[in-house]
């Protein structure tokens, strides 16, 4: 027997089940199909294992300092295998709450990889290898998600050769750690690794870490990186991998100064995700998909065949698991008829590195490219109360306004609790702010928040607490 829904949602992730829960509560009749875990890569195996992890390092890394401020910590160490089953219980807790709130919410769940048959159709085989017919009478959404990107020559193994899935479940510090990619994940959970004592080398073929990032900022984190006794390869190229003595692993690498090689226990591939919309059907039912393997979506969420709709990563950039939920939430409200659409001026990004980097709006490469004459506020933490108070100084809080209507158009954090402090930003580009609406609202003493109103007034000519140029 063939089941029939209102809309069917294949991936349960970021996206995915928010789209699930709300088109749950528009009333419709939703089914959730899910080929691994519900929650996706991020609450498996990405952003909340992950943040659980680089919580537990900055503790770590801080009580190594904490005497300066007349707390004295001795004998502190790294109960691994501990921390793993502290993080996995998080994990376990949180997935098993995205499944209840479908439950709640009237959805269904159904496990296993569903293919299409046609626009209407799904067919999913279930783990036990058997085949459910499933129909959507308004529509189908593609909620995939991504996956890691595999380096020819570093294939993962699981041990000496690792992503990002294995690399937050490792119980066993790796004393010397490869990173290859100085993007997002390399350098969060490189860091992470190097806060337990690894010696970290991070491999990047680019000229720069973090590509895209303020170049302002990820110096701050370079820095971090580099004090600590970490190496910073750029413009380098992982050539093979082989393995070495001791059960160790040999890493050949090009880069500005020739060929070297470097001796590590672990190498952690980290070169980016990939769309998955492979091996679904999409290709027989004429779904257009982009030459990286995208599944473009309108404004409305759809495809370019009718009752189909994709969201998320799959979706295309930005690859973050805010834009997917919100994505998800709109189509659902798509489909049960209401007048919804993608409509936004920035989504912002958070990377949580040491410092954390938090970024909104465009960067001062990207208001060039546009042609817009802009001048750039900056407040330093070091000057900031707060955070000489809490012993963390390194960074800053960056504006860029425009500098005919002063209206804000790119807002740069790196310092602590950036990733907290970035929502301002959002609220002050989505509001169409000026500098002068910032630096006027009274931002309450000591917090870091004040880092963004005296950015504001740095940009304007009066900042306080610092020199105005």
């Amino acid at each position: 027997m063939e089941a029939s829904y209102d809309v069917i949602v294949l991936g349960g992730g970021p996206g995915g089940y928010p789209c699930a829960i709300r088109a749950g509560q528009l009333g419709l009749k939703v089914l959730c199909v899910e080929e691994e875990e519900y929650g996706g890569v991020c609450l498996n195996w990405g952003c909340i294992p992950s943040k659980a992890l680089i919580s537990n390092a900055h503790f770590f890394q801080k009580s190594k300092h904490i005497a300066d401020h007349g707390i004295v910590v001795q004998n502190v160490s790294v109960d691994t295998n501990k921390m793993q089953d502290w993080k996995d219980g998080i994990v376990k807790k949180m997935t098993s709450n995205v499944r209840s709130l479908i439950k709640a919410n009237g959805g269904e769940l159904l496990e296993g990889r569903g293919a299409f048959v046609d626009a209407k159709t799904l067919e999913v085989t279930t783990k036990t290898g058997e085949k459910k017919r499933v129909s959507a009478k308004k529509g189908i959404v593609i909620a995939t998600g991504s996956a890691t990107i595999q380096v020819p020559g570093f294939e993962f193994d699981g041990k000496r050769i690792i992503g990002a899935r294995e690399a937050v479940s490792l119980r066993q510090i790796p004393k010397r750690l490869v990173v290859i990619g100085g993007g997002v994940i390399g350098l969060e959970l490189g860091m992470v690794y190097q806060s337990f004592g690894a010696e970290l080398t991070v491999v990047e073929l680019t000229p720069g870490l973090l590509p895209g990032v303020d170049p302002d900022c990820t110096k701050v984190v370079e820095r971090t990186i580099t004090k600590r006794g970490g190496k910073v390869l750029k413009g380098t190229r992982a050539e093979k991998q082989e393995p070495g003595p001791n059960g160790s692993t040999v890493v050949t690498v090009t880069g500005p100064e020739g060929t070297s090689k470097i001796e590590c226990d672990v190498v952690l591939v980290a070169v980016g995700m990939k769309p998955r919309s492979k091996n679904i059907g999409l290709e027989q039912l004429g779904v257009s998909i982009d030459q990286r393997g995208f599944v473009p979506s309108n404004e409305l969420c759809e495809t370019n065949i009718r009752g189909v709709y994709s969201i998320g990563d799959v979706s295309g950039p930005p690859m973050l698991a805010h834009k997917a939920t919100k994505e998800g939430e709109i189509c659902a409200e798509v489909l049960a008829g209401k007048k919804s659409a993608k409509d936004w001026v920035t989504v912002p990004g958070v990377i949580f590195t040491e410092p954390e980097i938090a970024t909104a709006g465009l960067t001062e490469a990207q208001a060039k490219e546009q042609g817009i004459k802009f001048k750039v506020g900056k407040f330093p933490f070091a000057a900031l109360g707060r955070a000489v108070s809490m012993g963390e100084t390194d960074g800053f809080t960056k504006i860029i306004t425009d500098t005919q209507s002063g209206r804000v158009v790119g807002i740069h954090i790196v310092g602590p609790n950036a990733s907290d402090l970035i929502s301002e930003a959002v609220l002050a580009l989505e509001t169409v702010a000026t500098a002068e609406d910032i630096s006027l609202s009274i931002h309450p003493h000591p917090t870091l928040g004040e880092a963004m109103m005296e950015a504001a007034a740095h940009s304007l000519g009066h900042a306080i607490h610092i020199q105005n140029r």
